[in-house]
């Protein structure tokens, strides 16, 4: 094979006009255009069709998963262009979806001797994107053998600026959380501050029973920087809870009740925490060794004033909220007063009025909390406490009607059920706000067509930048394409960068990075951690800003928005939570029967996405590979929350593997019904209503078989598929079926007994 070495000529040097005329395109300038598509599209493999002077044709194909730099790319394209004619390629062009690029010499002007052209339904703003880019990494070629694909230089140093976007003025002066709220107590104490159903705190309630707790714990040695571990349903207790801890000058980490005792401890030492707090009911939950504060113990009710903590200020630590790591042990990150402060103050992308009912929802553990919980109670608004546990979704309906909820925050997933099944829900919501995940445009189109009034928020960001980053605020889904994330929310600074950090062109796939008042402080306890993802911010002139990398990549549409297209080190959101397939893999390959794994993502009956294992086991363990896929999933359960246990466990001789080494996920087995996934004894379904029931389970779950003991939620049921079912049901049986019978008879001989009675 002949290889092509990079060497600078006339005829990839602007010159005489009669150089331009018979100007061809070299290989090297081939490789440059599949590169710039490659940055553009995002796509592994680039096909091109060739055209020399002489009316002959080739394909080249470069598949960059298997490129690691630019030499290898441009030796590749020389190989595959052997019969090249002394004049060159007269043109080379790409072909996909929503247009193409057509790259050719361009002997029409006195300037550089090639052109890039779009066609089809490219926009021209974004085809004159990739002309630029393409200059750009022309003129660089001839330096780059060495150096990676994705470093490829693509736009110049005075275009760096145009790659930074920054949101819409500077946010008020930040303060302490619960100063805003006490603030808000003095100006309207008698006005409800929480509810739920006829239960309700005024302002001045919820500040002096705050204040009660916040002595308590001072009593208890609790002080400026420590960690408060809380156990607690959802409730308006909690939110009196959250906020004594914020005024004893201490920052809570809220544990999930559904959490094993092993996790609970593992986060507790991972965060530092002194003391735990729960209420009655869940102090057994509390590890042993842990100091405990039992919230239900007499004195709660009582009015003491708390001292305010000396020294405490907006860079004070305020919570805790812990993320899975790529290095498979879970972070808990850090979030100062500040971050908070300038997320619910003022904030750019949306209206809060004293009037507006927000509805807590979401897990508190989960940090989309902190927007449901402080933008009310900040902006003097009524918190609205949704019932403990998961609500099906015509419980959800009935309590948004009943409490009045006019700002509403919901999962991707979550909305996406309620938009396909209960459009009149949203009758009463004057702006809703979804994230987590990828918002389907049908869904929203679907939405703003029902309630043309209604304003729609698609919010994006990693919990190390305080909830949002970014927010695309409208009323009216976009004419084509994805959803965009939008903007930079007030006080905070985004840029889209290459590996080497350098901006990329509008129209370029780079990744996300993020600036600003909403970064937390970082890993708590883990310096290392936070050094990997904090980074030193050298666009924005101050010493000491600090900008984090999210992982995520992203680019400026021509309209100048964030669009996003998916995590670089292939992280996922599993029902809402971020779920990094490393942290799952890394906790398998803890046991000591396996001996390498890998966990994707598909797709299940419900519209989200589900966690599949496959495990290469270290020796022969004496069972058949279901029995191990079962024990493998209890076992995970004692150290994974339950919504990154995956579905199924699938046993296989090897993982296949790339021609360069790495696992090849695109070859794994597909998936779509496994067997019975569960260790308990299967029991046949005994008469022809266990018997329907088993079969309704077995195409939402995609499970067989299943028998008359089997635990829904055991075999991988979550509260998407759970209204699922629950819909299902109602069309097969005729009747309705709350959630909460679901809940709490689970298996398919309890809820066969309930539709016979």
């Amino acid at each position: 094979m002949t290889a092509l070495h990079l060497t600078t000529t006339t005829q990839v040097v602007p010159g005489p006009r009669k150089h331009r005329e018979t100007v061809g395109i070299e290989p090297v300038l081939v490789a440059a255009f599949l590169a710039v598509l490659h940055r553009f599209t995002a796509q592994a493999r680039i096909a091109a069709d060739c055209r020399s002077a002489d009316g002959d044709t080739w394909t080249v194909t470069a598949d960059f998963d298997d490129l690691a730099t630019f030499g290898e790319l441009a030796d590749t394209v020389a190989a595959q262009l052997l019969g090249l004619g002394p004049d060159g390629l007269s043109e080379c062009g790409y072909d996909a979806a929503p247009g193409g690029f057509v790259l050719a010499p361009d002997v029409a002007t006195g300037g550089w001797p090639y052109r890039v052209t779009g066609t089809g339904a490219t926009d021209p703003r974004v085809a004159a994107a990739v002309d630029g880019a393409f200059a750009v990494a022309a003129a660089h070629s001839a330096g780059a053998r060495h150096q990676p694909v994705a470093q490829l230089r693509l736009a110049e140093d005075e275009d760096r600026l145009r790659a930074l976007g920054f949101g819409d003025g500077a946010p008020p002066p930040a303060r302490c959380v619960h100063e805003l709220v006490a603030e808000q107590a003095s100006r309207n104490p008698e006005a409800v501050a929480v509810s739920r159903g006829a239960e309700t705190l005024t302002y001045a309630q919820l500040d002096q029973q705050a204040d009660t707790l916040a002595a308590r714990l001072r009593d208890r040695g609790v002080g400026e920087g420590d960690v408060v571990a809380v156990l607690q349903g959802r409730s308006p207790s909690i939110v009196v809870t959250l906020l004594g801890i914020l005024k004893a000058g201490a920052a809570y980490l809220v544990l999930d009740p559904q959490d094993t005792p092993v996790r609970h401890a593992r986060l507790i030492h991972t965060a530092g925490a002194r003391l735990a707090v729960a209420e009655n009911a869940l102090l057994d939950l509390v590890p042993e060794g842990v100091p405990a504060l039992d919230l239900d113990a007499a004195g709660q009710g009582q009015s003491t004033a708390a001292p305010a903590p000396v020294g405490q200020n907006p860079d004070t630590l305020a919570y805790v909220s812990f993320t899975s790591g790529t290095t498979g042990e879970p972070r808990g990150v850090g979030v100062p007063h500040r971050a908070i402060s300038r997320l619910v103050r003022d904030p750019n992308w949306i209206d809060i009025a004293a009037a507006d009912v927000f509805l807590l929802l979401a897990p508190i553990a989960f940090d989309a909390s902190t927007l449901e919980i402080w933008a009310p109670l900040v902006n003097g608004c009524r918190l609205a406490v949704a019932p403990d546990g998961v609500l099906e979704l015509d419980r959800l309906a009935d309590v948004l009607k009943q409490e009045a909820v006019s700002v509403l925050w919901l999962t991707a997933g979550l909305f996406h059920q309620l938009a396909a099944t209960r459009l009149d829900a949203f009758g009463g919501i004057r702006h809703l706000v979804a994230g987590g995940d990828v918002i389907s445009p049908g869904h929203l189109e679907r939405l703003l067509q029902a309630h043309p009034r209604l304003v729609f928020t698609n919010g994006y960001g990693p919990t190390e930048n305080t909830t949002f980053t970014t927010c695309w605020t409208t009323t009216a889904a976009p004419a084509s394409g994805p959803v965009p994330i939008g903007h930079p929310i007030t006080g905070t600074r985004v840029a889209v960068l290459d590996t080497a950090l350098r901006p990329v062109p509008t129209g370029c796939w780079g990744e996300l990075y993020a600036a600003g008042d909403g970064l937390a402080r970082g890993y708590v306890n883990s310096a290392q951690a936070t050094a990997d993802r904090f980074l030193p911010d050298t666009f924005s002139g101050r010493p000491g800003a600090r900008m984090y990398r999210t992982g995520d990549l992203a680019r400026w549409s021509a309209d100048g928005v964030l669009e996003f297209l998916g995590r670089v080190d292939n992280q996922l959101k599993i029902q809402g939570f971020r779920v990094e397939p490393n942290h799952v893999e890394a906790e398998l390959t803890r046991l000591p029967e396996v001996l390498a794994a890998a966990v994707v993502a598909q797709s299940d009956d419900a519209g989200g996405k589900r966690l599949l294992a496959y495990v290469v086991v270290a020796e022969q363990t004496g069972t058949d590979d279901e029995g191990l896929g079962v024990r493998l999933r209890e076992r995970l359960r004692q150290t994974l929350p339950p919504y990154a246990v995956p579905w199924a466990i699938v046993v296989l001789d090897e993982l296949p593997l790339t021609a360069n080494g790495k696992v090849d996920r695109r070859a794994l087995p597909v998936a779509s019904r496994m067997p019975r996934n569960v260790g308990n004894d299967f029991v046949e379904p005994r008469d022809t209503v266990e018997r329907r029931l088993a079969a309704l389970w077995g195409e939402v779950l995609g499970v067989e078989p299943i028998g008359a003991d089997d635990d829904f939620f055991d075999m991988g049921g979550h509260s998407l598929l759970a209204a699922e079912l629950l819909g299902t049901l109602k069309e097969g049986f005729g009747v309705d079926v709350p959630a909460r019978v679901l809940y709490l008879q689970p298996t398919i001989a309890e809820l066969a007994q309930h539709l016979r009675d």
